[in-house]
């Protein structure tokens, strides 16, 4: 097993998280750059390190110093639309915690980075007080994604059961 330094971005770790983070959205998602979706990629100061309700969280390779992983969290609850109005009434900004952008490079997989980064955020929005429920989206085409959230969560609402749904699993973490 490698040696992974799990800790909160800086701006020197920027570059790193967003070519991850875009090398995700292209080869994973198969959507590329998004400007309405994808936005925080671009501004990932403005949108995760300045803010002091959001964090973003990065796996540093000790061998090579590279950004193998990140996560994020911050305050902003699903919108309605595209997502469905009872999510967005359940899960709405300032109270919810937002999972984003958990993300793992193909050569570092299987080395429990993704656990331990959620961990961490939910660590971090309990810590802050002000969050009563960890929210996430995810694309359950991406091969794992939807076996390891289920393994942390509870699915609240599968697009996938929709007629002309996006497809889109939704979940609840626990917080500690």
């Amino acid at each position: 097993m490698r040696d992974y330094c799990i800790r909160t971005a800086t701006p020197d770790d920027l570059d790193g998280a967003r070519s991850v983070m875009l090398d995700t959205v292209y080869r994973d998602f198969g959507t590329g750059y998004v400007p309405r979706w994808h936005r925080d990629i671009v501004d990932l100061d403005g949108a995760y390190l300045t803010p002091v309700r959001h964090t973003l969280l990065v796996a540093v390779d000790a061998r090579d110093g590279s950004v193998a992983a990140t996560a994020a969290l911050d305050s902003r609850g699903p919108a309605h639309p595209p997502n469905p109005r009872h999510l967005a009434e359940r899960y709405p900004s300032g109270a919810t915690a937002q999972l984003r952008r958990v993300y793992v490079r193909p050569g570092d997989r299987r080395q429990g980075l993704a656990r331990q980064l959620v961990g961490r955020l939910l660590d971090f929005a309990a810590t802050d007080g002000g969050y009563h429920a960890a929210y996430l989206h995810t694309d359950p085409t991406v091969p794992g994604a939807e076996a390891f959230w289920r393994s942390l969560g509870k699915a609240v609402h599968d697009e996938r059961e929709e007629p002309g749904g996006q497809g889109t699993l939704h979940f609840e973490v626990p917080l500690p």
